[in-house]
């Protein structure tokens, strides 16, 4: 399971996702030439985006093949804190793993 949570540059939790996500064989199995943000992602270890990564992150989850991978409710939920980490100064989002 890959919990979301958006972060300052100090470390502190600002928002926590309503819900994680399993690291599926099709997440796994993600081109990385098509999603090298996503592509990138492992649920043993923390990935964090900055507020400049956030749109080309975006442009990758608006590129998922729809009902794969990852469900709507997750997408929804990398969108939302997304959103954050775009309106907010020194903030990232981590995707954290186990």
């Amino acid at each position: 399971m890959i919990d979301l949570q958006v972060r300052t540059e100090l470390g502190d939790t600002v928002a926590r996702g309503d819900r994680g996500f399993d690291w599926t064989q099709e997440f796994i199995d993600l081109d990385r030439s098509v999603y090298p943000l996503l592509s990138g992602v492992c649920a043993y270890l923390d990935t964090v985006f900055n507020q400049r990564q956030v749109p080309m992150l975006l442009e990758e989850l608006d590129r998922l093949p729809e009902g794969r991978v990852l469900s709507e409710a997750s997408r929804g939920e990398i969108r939302r804190l997304c959103s954050m980490v775009s309106e907010r100064s020194h903030c990232y989002l981590w995707f954290v793993g186990d």
